[in-house]
């Protein structure tokens, strides 16, 4: 124009304008038609809006974009008049692509990715929205006047490495790349990372499946997947591109289309009818629309929607029912207590599951007898209420404690006879749910109260009834179905492990509590060697420690201590069998320790070969002993050891030490002889016999236990009870796994006065010697009574020796509680008692001794025998 050339300058100014009302009038509708296909269609046809039940939905769409064409036209227009007077329109469309390509990175994974997540994709775009709208929109404001330069400058606060323009000092770029390249970064930054942290849902996965797998798979295979008629994809392509634009689509189609709406539309038809579909609706929803009619009926749009909300929600179900199961398989059976589990079923379903919950367990479960298959051995008996759990307190249901009957027609019943789980939906429909303990006042206040649905599932494992378990609904006000049948029926099936494991375990246990009770020694036996005070703890299972005190001919105990290896029944009969055989060996062979262990170690192998050849691979191999005998006369202590913790001595004075007794290997193991270890004990001392279950277990090692017992000991009262005491108060740990035997024995040593001994010399004549100066103690000791049997006595073994003994000959008599009389020689042979003959001259001396003892014996020593005999004295048990 100022060269005078207007007209020109018109032609260039309507060229200008052409160009920039079309880029305009592209720009818009591609808009409108992503706001409508993307956004608006697909809320409408989800939320089963009454707008998309149309039968023609091109009008509506068609409203959609035009709607969309002038909001955002207004938005441009809004956008121009506050911050884009001073912009090239170019700049604005380098804005807008910028924006635009915020969404490339989730289309992009939706397409190639599986694991991407939806809430990865919202972070990520909320992220690189944020980062656009930071470094690109707000430093058109800024240009604008609405923010301070310094914003631009300076940065936010100041703050340099926030500048829009350079961001986190970004050498210089051109605003468009610099923008492009942080939003890009924050966004597939947010969208990996939130997708890796959350992996997909089942819904995600399921749709992954559905759209990366078509990107994967041959286009060929794809287009033959879906089957539908021509009237079929007539109808859907009617519904959203109407009748003029359906029989367009059809006759634009490649390839020859049947005559007749009923045949079977080519793969080539159905693929050009949803790709056409795609261009209204999207592609998403166009290949959902296509599936939908591969069936033989006609579903419409809605009814497309629909079974995908059903289908989301039956994965949402299915996958709630698996969290409930799991956490009943995690929840139920944390102890091996029958009515904890009860009350662990019960709570578990509650409110998750059912409102109310009652479990009901056969009589005999909780008495821990022995069940028939029934649950009880003779039909139907009654139960007892064992848990009870529910959303509120004063539901009108059977109380914790009350015993029920169940009428033979009732669902319970049913549930009881069929093995099946029952379901009795609406309550107020039924009446035979009512028959429990002829009470029909009780079911007339549970429909008052509103419950109005019942399950009754039974607990059976390995073939027995054990109870049953009922699932109540009140609040949720849809009644119980076919999958609430079978949830139901899954917990109980769960439970009724849990209950059986239980069940067995506690009868179990308590057999074996009640036979190794009966096995240990019930009471301490009275002898005056030492003064003994004991402690035994069982283990939750029950193990094969035990302990025994045999008082022993001569002011003599034995002191025992034994481990079996394992728990249970076979421990505690194991146990038994040893703790006899000990008795055995004791009295009346009185054998010494080490011979004594090597006995029972035979005996321990013959066991576990007889075990073995029976099949059973449960063996006694491995179990401890520890085997003491005391001497009260002397003051001397003999152990022998079979892998057995050595005991602790605390002398007199305090100080305490763990014996150094010989190390020999467990029995049953064979191979080397056992070895006895001989010592001296000042009176007052104290023996403290334990199982390693005292000072070893899993978070205490045995040197660190042993520690602790020995500064216990040295600290302890001296009396023997106050010893255990001390002990277990130091040592006893909250939850024991293993068993705890403890003895403590303080030793005593008999007096001067208390004992007499006479060498005999090998004379006929130095019988009536001894037996004169047998008769002389006797009286000093007021015992003028046993004078006679005692004197017969002493003549009888005396003669004895003195004609088949060999070596030297000794005569000892002991006051201890009883009246012993012993003669010792260094011969081998031992005398036998036997019925002699009218005839015979000999043989009757070990008959009448026999009939003035209480008991007698013989046991052997290094040098020889030892033959006793023991006759109650007045005030003593027996006398």
């Amino acid at each position: 124009m100022a060269g005078g050339q207007e007209a020109l300058a018109l032609f260039v100014f309507i060229g200008g304008l052409s160009a920039a009302t079309s880029m305009v009038i592209v720009e818009t509708i591609a808009l409108s038609t992503m706001v409508s296909n993307s956004l608006v269609m697909p809320l409408l046809l989800r939320g089963r809006s009454r707008l998309a039940r149309r039968d023609n939905l091109a009008g509506l769409v068609l409203g959609i974009r035009r709607a969309a064409i002038v909001l955002i036209l207004l938005l441009g227009y809004g956008y121009l008049r506050v911050a884009g007077g001073e912009t090239a329109l170019v700049s604005i469309g380098l804005v807008s692509f910028a924006a635009v390509a915020q969404f490339a990175p989730a289309i992009l994974g939706g397409l190639f990715w599986k694991g991407g997540t939806r809430r990865g994709v919202l972070v990520g775009l909320v992220a690189g929205f944020v980062v656009w709208a930071y470094t690109l929109v707000l430093p058109t404001f800024a240009d604008a006047g609405l923010l301070s330069a310094s914003f631009l400058r300076e940065g936010p606060f100041g703050v340099g490495l926030l500048r829009p323009e350079r961001l986190f000092g970004m050498p210089a770029m051109d605003p468009v790349s610099h923008a492009m390249f942080w939003s890009a970064l924050v966004n597939v930054g947010g969208y990996v990372v939130v997708s890796l942290a959350d992996p997909p849902r089942a819904a995600e996965r399921a749709q992954a499946v559905q759209f990366v797998g078509v990107v994967e798979e041959p286009f060929g295979e794809r287009r033959r997947q879906v089957r539908a008629t021509v009237g079929e994809l007539q109808a859907l392509l009617e519904r959203f591109l109407g009748p003029e634009g359906a029989q367009r689509v059809l006759r634009s189609s490649p390839g020859r289309r049947p005559d007749s709406p009923a045949a079977e539309a080519p793969p080539e038809l159905v693929h050009h009818a949803e790709a056409q579909l795609a261009g209204s609706v999207g592609a998403a929803s166009a290949r959902l629309a296509v599936a939908a009619v591969a069936g033989e009926e006609e579903i419409g749009t809605e009814e497309v929607m629909r079974m995908i909300g059903e289908a989301s929600q039956r994965v949402e179900l299915v996958r709630w029912r698996l969290k409930l199961l799991y956490d009943a398989t995690g929840g139920i059976g944390t102890t091996l207590d029958v009515t904890r589990t009860a009350e662990e079923l019960a709570q578990v379903a509650v409110p998750r599951f059912a409102d109310y919950v009652a479990v009901d367990l056969a009589e005999s479960v909780l008495r821990e007898e022995e069940l028939g298959p029934d649950g009880t051995g003779t039909g139907i008996k009654r139960m007892q209420r064992a848990a009870v759990s529910g959303i509120r307190d004063d539901a009108p249901l059977f109380a914790v404690g009350d015993r029920l009957t169940f009428s033979p027609s009732s669902p319970q019943a049913r549930a009881v006879e069929s093995g099946v789980a029952v379901l009795v939906p609406r309550l107020r429909e039924s009446t035979q749910w009512r028959e429990v303990d002829l009470d029909p006042a009780r079911g007339s206040r549970v429909i008052d109260f509103g419950i109005h649905s019942l399950i009754t599932a039974p607990l059976s494992a390995r073939g027995v009834l054990l109870g049953m378990v009922h699932f109540w609904r009140s609040e949720k006000p849809e009644p119980f179905d076919q999958d609430d049948l079978s949830l139901a029926a899954e917990l109980a099936t769960r439970a009724s492990v849990s209950v059986d494991n239980a069940r067995r375990y506690t009868r179990e246990h308590g057999l074996a509590v009640a036979l190794q009770r009966r096995l240990l020694p019930r009471g301490l036996p009275e002898q005056n060697a030492v003064e003994v005070a004991s402690r035994y703890l069982p283990a939750q299972a029950v193990g094969g420690d035990w302990f025994d005190v045999i008082p022993l001919p001569g002011a003599r105990v034995a002191l025992v201590m034994g481990d079996i290896v394992g728990h249970g029944l076979h421990a505690a009969a194991t146990m038994g069998q040893l703790r006899t055989a000990v008795h055995n060996f004791s009295t009346p062979l009185d054998l010494p320790p080490d011979e004594l262990l090597s006995h029972l170690d035979e005996l321990v192998t013959l066991i576990d070969q007889d075990a073995i050849a029976a099949g059973d691979e449960t063996t006694v191999t491995g179990a401890t002993c520890l085997y003491v005998v005391y001497d009260s006369v002397s003051g001397t202590c003999v152990i022998a050891s079979a892998g057995h913790p050595p005991p602790a001595l605390v002398h007199p004075d305090g100080r305490v030490e763990f014996l150094d007794v010989a190390p020999c290997l467990p029995l049953g193991i064979g191979g080397l002889p056992f070895e006895a270890t001989e010592l001296s004990l000042a009176e007052g001392s104290r023996l403290v016999l334990f199982t390693d279950g005292l000072v070893e277990r899993r978070a205490l090692d045995i040197d660190v236990g042993l520690r602790l017992l020995r500064e216990t000991l040295a600290r302890a009262d001296p009396s023997p009870e106050g010893t255990c005491d001390a002990v277990l108060d130091a040592l006893l740990p909250e939850s024991r796994s293993d068993d705890i035997a403890l003895l403590v024995a303080r030793t005593r040593v008999l007096g001067p006065g208390q004992v007499a001994e006479w060498d005999v010399e090998r004379d006929p004549a130095a019988v009536r010697r001894v037996r004169a100066a047998v008769s002389a103690r006797l009286m000093e000791w007021d015992l003028e009574d046993l004078v006679f049997p005692t004197e017969l006595i002493c003549s009888e073994l005396i003669t004895n020796a003195v004609r088949h003994a060999t070596g030297p000959i000794k005569a000892r008599l002991i006051r201890d509680g009883a009246l012993t009389f012993e003669v010792s020689d260094h011969s081998s042979t031992s005398p036998h008692l036997r019925y002699a003959a009218s005839t015979d001259e000999g043989g009757r001396g070990l008959f009448l001794v026999a009939q003035f003892a209480e008991r007698w014996g013989t046991r052997y020593t290094k040098e020889g025998k030892v033959i006793w005999a023991e006759q109650t004295t007045p005030g003593t048990a027996g006398g």
